[in-house]
């Protein structure tokens, strides 16, 4: 078993963190909020450190899960950041989703001190994270990718190396756009049922074993229907996540007039106190009739 680092015990690095630790790994945690890192270790066991260079001190692994680019490079590069401590030859493993340009920052960081990093944002939400089901799309060199699987298969039900430093997180991007669309599609498809009067029941039964199938239908049509949201991932973390693939478009040439669009209908998600709902959410700005 493997001395780990964990840094960021949120929704979803809390959970991933508490696989490894089942696992029988020896597991250090650090959290900006230190009430949670002392809750988390009453509930998992293991060390509360009080910055991340103290967790990673007598580490082989570190793993991230925070919040933005700033976030990330304060953790690994600041003052008391992981990468002052963490050993020639260590491992870092990050699911922040981030921008690709500070995947590749952080790997070139890591080579210049022999560690070995791997860009690995996940999809899956917070019932993947607990559950132990995430998808995991890994950017850096074949060897640590592989020496990060060992780890991540605790928690993860597919892993895939999509490829270099930075492709782990522009996969990401892929995803979210995916998921834009997708979900205003469903807002939109809900809405009209509600307007036509139809039984939703009846109406889910009918078209989730056909082409209009997705993993949002089977998991959100029925809470949107019943104006649930308060659960699952964040409008605010959408709204960064779609940001971050319109600056990569904007560098790469890339088109993206829907997820713009699905963005700006975000913000009005967030103007009507959605903030912290889910993402699907998105339906509430359409009038139910």
């Amino acid at each position: 078993m493997a001395k780990i680092a964990f840094i960021g015990l949120g929704v979803m690095g809390g959970p991933i963190a508490g696989h490894l630790a089942a696992a029988g790994h020896d597991v250090s945690v650090y959290n900006r909020s230190m009430s949670k890192a002392r809750a988390w270790v009453e509930r998992y066991g293991g060390i509360a450190s009080v910055s991340p260079a103290q967790a990673a001190e007598e580490a082989d692994i570190v793993l991230s899960c925070v919040g933005t680019d700033d976030d990330l490079a304060q953790v690994m590069l600041g003052r008391d950041g992981a990468f002052r401590t963490l050993r020639s030859g260590g491992l870092f493993i990050d699911h922040t989703t981030v921008s690709a340009r500070i995947a590749r920052q952080i790997f070139v960081e890591g080579e210049s001190r022999g560690i070995h990093c791997v860009d690995a944002p996940v999809s899956g939400g917070q019932a993947g994270a607990e559950n132990g089901k995430l998808s995991i799309m890994c950017g850096g060199e074949e060897p640590a990718v592989e020496a990060a699987r060992l780890v991540m298969q605790c928690y993860a039900s597919r892993i895939v190396h999509v490829g270099s430093a930075g492709a782990g997180q522009t996969t990401k991007m892929v995803n979210q756009i995916a998921i834009a669309g997708v979900i205003q599609g469903l807002s939109e498809a809900l809405r009209f049922a509600q307007a036509a009067r139809l039984d939703l029941d009846a109406v889910f039964e009918a078209i989730s074993g056909g082409a209009a199938q997705s993993w949002q239908l089977d998991h959100r049509w029925k809470t949107m229907a019943e104006d649930k949201f308060d659960f699952g991932f964040a409008v605010d973390w959408m709204r960064k996540d779609l940001g971050l693939a319109l600056d990569e478009a904007r560098s790469n040439g890339a088109t993206l007039p829907v997820a713009a669009l699905v963005d700006q209908y975000y913000a009005d998600v967030q103007a009507m106190g959605g903030a912290k709902q889910d993402t699907s959410a998105l339906v509430r700005r359409i009038t139910r009739r």
